[in-house]
């Protein structure tokens, strides 16, 4: 067999790509995989990753702060960020090799370089062409670097991750995941931080109570909120840069990041030649089970701008190679993700909001528990916790669960398994507490707060 001919030809070495790459190897398909740049992709290598490494480090900014109200004298601790940095280089080049290991280990061919469509089932990198039988397509996303004018010379978190200096100031613009995080970080980390935004509150689509929430917890951290006031344009200004407002007014910082969301991957891949059009987004259209409009043509992850999260595209790749190579065919269910924002304190969510649920037309008890937990009351600090549970009134299954505070995303995550597996409020009931924790505030919620519809 022609060494360049392949079963499945993967264009995209990320956390989707690797694992729909092997598993498709290990049902017997002789697989190839493609990367322009390093192995790993966005999460490993300059997201999730590196970004909660870079959280634990602020996180100890409120340790410190809190070590003296149990006893502790811990002098005046220094953040030091080119330590930070190093440390951080060098576990991204230790993920990145177990990532080439992986792919080996696995009898994937890993073809270096930038992969150009140019005929169906004909991908060319560099002087090589590539034939496969099925193609899939994992490009992941990058940043938007155009959405306001003059903001394209601003950092995004790909730069700000690789700093190994931090500014005194800086405006963080935006205002979901990436926006919120950082922004909770840097002000943490000694950088006094602004969050421009156009909405009323941060993270759009999230639950109306968490956001409430989450804007008050930022502020609680000494950052200033500038909600409604998105820049129409940055400008530059000596070593500086200037934010300029809807009013007129210009506000300079030596620091700005451009947190205002990411674009699929989709641009020079030569996606004409075989019939596949972007949507506006960017994005590559697919159907239930991640087919393209082009025949054995298949996308997976952020590319396809559906909901944009690590495991999901983990999760679609293994799939589609177990339809395509394996003994049964199957699709990944996308109506219950659970998600987190590693914001300080952090949130968590799965299922629908409320206000997604009312409009509906479903009948909602919503149940409630707003408490200041025991670290915190123990030293009078100020952080709270906030938990929700939304129930269906008719059938007594728990539809959502949402909550901000200490651990949300661990213990959101392992609600997640009772949500799939449709738990009923009841059942939530009958469930003995564990002592003391926060979260069991979910099993002790016994009155609803209130009746939706």
């Amino acid at each position: 067999m022609n060494p360049d001919d392949f079963d499945y030809l993967v264009i995209g070495a990320g956390s989707g790509g690797v694992a729909s790459a092997r598993r498709a190897a290990a049902h017997g398909a002789k697989v190839g995989i493609v990367e322009a740049g390093r192995v790993g992709g966005t999460c490993v290598l300059r997201g999730c990753v590196p970004k909660k490494l870079l959280m634990y480090a602020a996180q100890f900014r409120d340790a410190f702060a809190e070590a003296a109200g149990y006893g502790w004298s811990v002098g005046h601790p220094h953040f030091e960020m080119p330590r930070w940095a190093a440390a951080k280089a060098a576990e991204t080049q230790r993920l990145e090799h177990v990532y080439r290991q992986l792919l080996a280990g696995s009898k994937v061919a890993l073809i270096e370089g930038r992969a150009v469509i140019d005929a169906p089932g004909r991908v060319r990198v560099g002087d090589r062409v590539l034939n496969a039988k099925h193609l899939l397509i994992a490009t992941g996303a990058q940043p938007v670097r155009d959405s306001i004018p003059g903001i394209e010379g601003c950092a995004t978190s790909d730069e700000l991750l690789d700093l190994h200096r931090l500014p005194p100031s800086a405006a963080v613009v935006g205002s979901g995941y990436i926006a919120l995080e950082f922004a909770s970080m840097l002000q943490r980390l000694g950088v006094a931080t602004s969050l421009f935004y156009r909405a009323r509150l941060p993270l759009r689509g999230f639950d109306e109570d968490l956001r409430t929430r989450a804007a008050a917890a930022l502020q609680a951290a000494g950052i200033t909120l500038h909600p409604g006031a998105a820049p129409r344009a940055v400008q530059r200004a000596g070593d500086a840069w200037l934010l300029i407002l809807d009013d007129e007014r210009s506000l300079e910082f030596p620091f700005v990041l451009n947190a205002t969301g990411r674009r699929p991957n989709t641009a020079g891949l030569g996606l004409e030649t075989i019939g596949i059009t972007p949507d506006a987004d960017g994005a590559i259209p697919v159907d239930a089970r991640l087919r393209t409009a082009a025949e054995n043509v298949y996308a997976i992850g952020d590319v396809t701008h559906r909901l944009n999260l690590t495991p999901v595209a983990i999760a679609e790749g293994r799939a589609l190679a177990d339809s395509l190579f394996g003994p049964t065919p199957r699709a990944v269910d996308l109506s219950l993700v659970s998600s987190a924002v590693f914001m300080l304190p952090p949130v968590a969510t799965i299922g629908p909001t409320e206000a997604e649920l009312a409009a509906s037309g479903t009948k909602l008890e919503v149940f409630e528990a707003d408490f200041r937990p025991m670290k915190q009351a123990f030293i009078d600090g100020h952080e709270r916790c906030y938990m929700k549970l939304l129930v269906d009134a008719a059938s007594d299954r728990v539809l959502a669960a949402h909550m901000i505070g200490a651990d949300a995303p661990e213990i959101v995550q392992s609600l997640a398994v009772a949500l799939t597996a449709g738990a009923t409020k009841a059942q939530f009931d009958r469930t003995i507490a564990m002592h003391p924790t926060a979260a069991e505030e979910f099993v002790l919620m016994r009155e609803p707060a209130r009746v939706v519809g």
